[in-house]
């Protein structure tokens, strides 16, 4: 559409009606226009899956693995292809706009939601950040650029004040979102938090260099609710204001135009980039004209295949003393630890999805090894978590006795509104009626193990929980935080234990009373009792002991890493860790896997026969996994983050705001930059992952001058030393030693896989863009490149960098 038909379109619309456009229509909804042809353009979460605009376990989408893992593949060309498959899932949804990628940086190893984000270096998360970009967008369904900028943990984040310096800010935690924006993406989600003591949603940083100096023509979205004044965010770049319709724009903002506060040149700029979007989706067009969303998908099996192939991708082989892969001389193989049969698949948080199924390590090994080898799972000890939602296996809905729970809305006098089945006690998004007053959620207990079991509600404000009629939880639970993600999507739990019989059901029955401001989300919880700790770590020793081969699977919980909070330490806990340690006494070919989305701690390290890292691997997780263990598949994943041997080694940690402002002192120094800054060695660098072949590096080549604005290309050509074929990640870094400017030590410059068979060589061409040699001068208020030496540096990691190329940087006039 042409700015003269965006302009006619303008015209045809009063102020009020103009102000109307910029505040959602729903929670996920943008409203329609009929003058002007208008329809609502619809919004879902999508880092990871796209939900949809509901809350509702019967709506599935497909789950990809966790970001982190995504770039654990330093893989841009399958990222792309993962989001051409978000893509074709936001179509058959309905959606227009997927809110991801989250380009926020693993700025400190305590980041609560670096599940959700890339990596820690910029040029790493641009490269596969933009990649996901375009697959989205190859497809008709515009990207979101997330959060900007800044946003990197989650302590206080809705009033958190970051302050960091103006380089920081632009070689560092900008660098991301510029590469998004010359991709072309179409949408910039501002974030919570303020930035040197302006909220993100009226950041003069939305304006210069956003939009004047990248040229961003698409629209600046709030975070949900990060909107909270009128003026000031009217008068920034800010577009549109979610959720709604409630907002503090709507009248106000008609006023403040009225009054003279605000222009109304900017509320049609605001229009006009909102109604370009609409276009662009299919949405906008002549009254009578509605163009539905295209439909779009990918068939099942195609789609299960290609997420079990990025689970392999990004599983990073962190140590192997010949163990891995387990060959057809293992006939038995134990299978070690709780989150080996409930793999976590996902991080905590809004972006959470609900997978049509999800396939735990435990099956996908049950699977591969059937016919071939037995498999004996020893559950260990029970994860420190609280206990999960109510789901099928457990509970059967007590009016129809199918599986699952009855969903009722009751009115004051507790007369039934509506009821409805469903198949998990995890109800965020109860339906709605009128004069609903009361959530209730029953079900009839089928325990299969007798005992003190924990039973729990969690939602806020008057709540009771009852089991065949006795109280067991019953209070007025007071909302302590504005944290959206704790109000609608975890909120806390309420517990007590009661004692059940196998072969006696009994019926389990939570209420909740809706009060204003205290969402509607309530969740009904069952564990049963726990093992003592000490006997479940001596059965999983016996099965270890007897096993040809062990697979122990260790990880976090969603108490421990989510949205909505920061992690206090990176331990696994003492039982794990005793777990682990027990099972690789008892038989040497041990393969730890870790199943988190950060770092964690991993004192036993030296102890186990092969570390695997799996982060949250998506729905075929276990599937992936497996290939990995079995052989089938190469373990693709290099560390997208470096991993300390203890929180204390790390250079930044500092994640707690003080007296509401949190100051990034490092600088440009985060993540493999600090540790080379400390000349500390971490338990495992930015960069490194092993494969079932060995490598050596043989030669890097390129230019000896380079000019200044220009980029350049390296070549680093390797060996396959190993037995068999392998794909091999090589990565490039630059150094400016000796240099009047403060650089870090080294920085990731590019990188380039390659693949040899046993024997064979290859050649890695590496393009250094011209923006890697670049600093951000506070003085001169630009991008300046220093002319001199530099030192190019090829290698498997950070840490690992035996080529060494003096390069020197000549610059014009």
């Amino acid at each position: 559409m042409t700015e003269d038909e965006l302009d006619r379109l303008l015209d045809k619309l009063t102020l009020r009606a103009k102000v109307r456009l910029l505040t959602g229509a729903t929670t996920w909804r943008t409203p329609a226009e009929p003058d002007v042809g208008l329809r609502e353009l619809v919004m879902s979460d999508g880092p990871a899956g796209v939900r949809g605009e509901s809350w509702d376990e019967r709506r599935t989408a497909l789950l990809l693995p966790s970001a982190s893992a995504l770039a654990a593949t330093w893989d841009v060309d399958l990222v792309e292809r993962l989001g051409a498959l978000l893509a074709a899932e936001a179509r058959r949804k309905g959606v227009h706009v997927v809110l991801a990628p989250n380009l926020n940086l693993h700025r400190s190893p305590l980041g609560g939601r670096h599940f959700e984000c890339f990596s820690e270096d910029p040029v790493l998360t641009s490269r596969v950040g933009v990649a996901l970009i375009r697959g989205i967008q190859s497809r008709g369904v515009a990207a979101t650029a997330k959060h900007f900028v800044a946003n990197d943990s989650e302590t206080d984040r809705l009033t958190v004040d970051v302050r960091a310096g103006e380089r920081a800010l632009r070689e560092v935690y900008l660098a991301p979102f510029e590469a998004a924006v010359a991709a072309g993406v179409q949408v910039v989600m501002a974030g919570y938090n303020s930035v040197n003591g302006t909220t993100m949603t009226a950041s003069p940083l939305l304006s210069d260099p956003l939009r004047s100096e990248w040229g961003f023509d698409g629209v600046v979205v709030s975070d949900w609710g990060a909107a909270r004044t009128t003026h000031d965010t009217a008068r920034s770049g800010l577009d549109l204001a979610m959720p709604g319709p409630e907002s503090v724009w709507g009248e106000a903002l008609a006023q403040a135009v009225e009054d003279g506060r605000v222009p109304e040149s900017a509320v049609d700029g605001k229009v006009r980039r909102l109604l370009a979007l609409a276009d662009r989706a299919g949405v906008l067009g002549e009254p009578g004209e509605a163009r539905p969303p295209a439909r779009g998908g990918v068939r099942p099996r195609d789609a299960r295949a290609q997420l079990r192939r990025a689970a392999s991708a990004g599983t990073v082989l962190l140590a192997n003393r010949g163990v891995l892969p387990l060959g057809p001389e293992v006939r038995t193989v134990a299978v070690v630890g709780a989150h080996a049969a409930r793999t976590r698949t996902q991080g905590g948080g809004s972006a959470g999805v609900f997978p049509q199924h999800e396939v735990s390590v435990l099956e996908g090994l049950r699977a591969l090894l059937r016919g071939r080898a037995g498999v004996v799972h020893a559950p260990g000890p029970c994860p420190d978590e609280p206990a999960p939602a109510l789901d099928m296996d457990l509970c059967s809905d007590p009016r129809s006795g199918l599986p699952g729970v009855l969903l009722r809305m009751l009115d004051a006098s507790g007369s039934e509104l509506y009821a409805e089945h469903r198949n998990s006690g995890r109800q965020l998004e109860p339906h709605l009626v009128p004069g609903a007053h009361t959530v209730e959620i029953s079900a009839r207990l089928r325990p299969r193990v007798a005992g003190r079991w924990t039973l729990g509600i969690a939602g806020f404000g008057r709540m009771r929980l009852s089991l065949d009629e006795r109280t067991l939880v019953e209070g007025e639970f007071a909302r302590e935080t504005d944290d959206p993600a704790l109000v609608h999507v975890n909120p806390p739990v309420r517990s007590a234990e009661a004692w059940l019989a196998v072969g006696q059901d009994a019926l389990l029955v939570a209420r909740r009373e809706l009060a204003p401001d205290t969402g509607r989300a309530t969740v009904v919880s069952a564990a049963p009792p726990r093992p003592d700790a000490s006997r479940a770590i001596a059965g999983a020793v016996r099965a270890a002991a007897e096993a040809d081969a062990v697979v122990v699977v260790v990880g976090t919980t969603e108490h421990s890493e989510s949205e909505g909070y920061d992690r206090s330490d990176l331990t696994l806990g003492a039982t794990q860790n005793a777990l682990v340690r027990a099972v690789a006494a008892a038989n040497p070919r041990t393969v730890a896997v870790v199943n988190s989305g950060g770092p964690v701690e991993l004192p036993w390290r030296d102890e186990v026969g092969a570390l695997l890292l799996a982060w949250f691997p998506g729905q075929e997780g276990g599937g992936g996994l497996a290939d990995v263990i079995l052989g089938r598949a190469e373990p693709g994943g290099r560390l997208p983050t470096t991993w300390p041997v203890a929180l204390a080694d790390a250079p930044v940690t500092g994640t707690r705001p003080v007296a509401g402002r949190l100051e990034y002192t490092e600088g440009l120094h985060i993540g493999y930059r600090g540790w080379l800054r400390g000349r500390r060695a971490p338990a495992y660098w930015f960069g490194h992952g092993l494969g079932y072949t060995d490598w050596s590096y043989e030669e890097l080549t390129g230019p000896r001058e380079v000019a200044a604005g220009e980029p350049f290309t390296v070549r680093v050509g390797v060996r396959n030393t190993g037995p068999r074929a392998g794909r091999e990640v090589v990565q490039v870094y630059l150094a400016r030693p000796g240099s009047a400017l403060e650089y870090p030590r080294r920085w990731l410059a590019g990188f380039a896989a390659v693949h040899a068979g046993p024997g064979a060589t290859a050649t890695a061409s590496v393009t250094v863009p011209a923006a890697a040699l670049r600093h951000w001068s506070v003085g001169d208020g630009g991008w300046r490149t220093e002319p001199g030496p530099c030192r190019v540096l090829a290698g498997r990691s950070a840490g690992d960098l035996p080529l060494d190329l003096g390069v020197e940087v000549r610059v014009r006039g």
